[in-house]
């Protein structure tokens, strides 16, 4: 007897939140969908970014990012590196590679989310959640370190682009005094774009410096900011990285590459300088990735940089 009555007070009552809530949604363009595998932030009806996090063998990562005009830049797990996850962050600890997900390799385990949220600042609306982590060992599950990584994305409609802000910071487990960080010159926040972009690009950055030759057509570079501009099945677009004045060895060190394919990551210079991180004192990395769907000139670039360090 009291079932159906117990169905129909919920009902009634889902009913009135969503009426509630109604009006917010209508004043807000910004929504965050979840289902059981990507986070998905929209404003109006296009999709800026989806981030998978469930139903991936060795870290979650932002699967797409799009232009103001819905063009999306980033390559997922391409035949020629299974590893390179689109938008991806990942260093080797007490010297289990977190990176390449061959023999032995680290795995990035997505504990829950919090601070899921949309928000408004300056006019500008913003969608975020905070994503908590373990980086574990997966041969004996022992922790390695703990992330607490944000991912905030928004359209500044006053540049004409969609910037992702990403904020990782990193902290040693209860009961480990350090541990260190190491790995190859490319090691860090990696982005790797469409196959239609690795043909005809060309990075650029705040020093203007070619930067120092690694290999072949790599390079390192120290800078603010760098930028690479091609076209994605045709259409022009730009991607510029920033790094914060805060991190730890700031300027950041740029790894670029155009063949045989183009490749950007913000790295930590850790394959000559390892890093230690300790147990009272977390890393703390700052970042963000601008998107264009044109060629802004350098002094373009500089201002949203300035206007991304301003921002709160």
């Amino acid at each position: 007897m009291d079932k159906p009555r117990s169905i129909t007070i919920i009902l009634l009552w889902a009913v009135g939140f969503l009426v509630l809530w109604q009006p917010a949604f209508a004043e807000n363009p910004m929504r965050i969908a979840t289902d059981e595998n990507v986070v998905s932030i929209h404003k109006g009806q296009r999709v800026l970014l989806r981030y998978r996090y469930e139903h991936v063998p060795f870290k979650p990562y932002v699967q797409q990012l799009f232009s103001p005009r819905g063009v999306n830049v980033l390559l997922d797990a391409p035949p020629d590196h299974l590893h390179h996850h689109a938008l991806m962050f990942a260093v080797a600890v007490d010297g289990l590679n977190f990176w390449e997900e061959q023999k032995r390799p680290g795995r990035q385990m997505h504990r829950r989310f919090r601070e899921v949220k949309i928000d408004q600042r300056n006019d500008v609306h913003y969608g975020s959640f905070v994503e908590l982590l373990d980086w574990i060992d997966p041969s004996s599950e022992e922790l390695l370190l703990r992330e607490s990584r944000k991912i905030e994305v928004c359209q500044l409609e006053a540049f004409r682009a969609t910037l992702l802000s990403w904020r990782s910071e990193l902290e040693v487990p209860p009961g480990t005094e350090s541990v260190t960080l190491t790995g190859s010159h490319y090691f860090g926040l990696g982005m790797r774009f469409l196959e239609s972009m690795d043909v005809g690009g060309q990075f650029r950055n705040a020093e203007g410096k070619t930067g120092e030759v690694v290999r072949g057509d790599e390079r390192l570079v120290r800078a603010n900011w760098c930028a690479y501009t091609a076209r994605a099945n045709g259409k022009p677009v730009t991607i510029a990285m920033f790094g914060h004045p805060d991190n730890l060895r700031h300027p950041t060190q740029w790894f670029t590459m155009t063949k045989p394919f183009a490749y950007l990551s913000a790295t930590l210079n850790l394959h000559k300088e390892p890093l230690e991180v300790i147990s009272d004192k977390p890393l703390l990395l700052r970042y963000a990735v601008v998107l264009w769907d044109n060629r802004p000139e350098n002094e373009h670039i500089e201002q949203v940089y300035n206007w991304w360090l301003d921002s709160k």
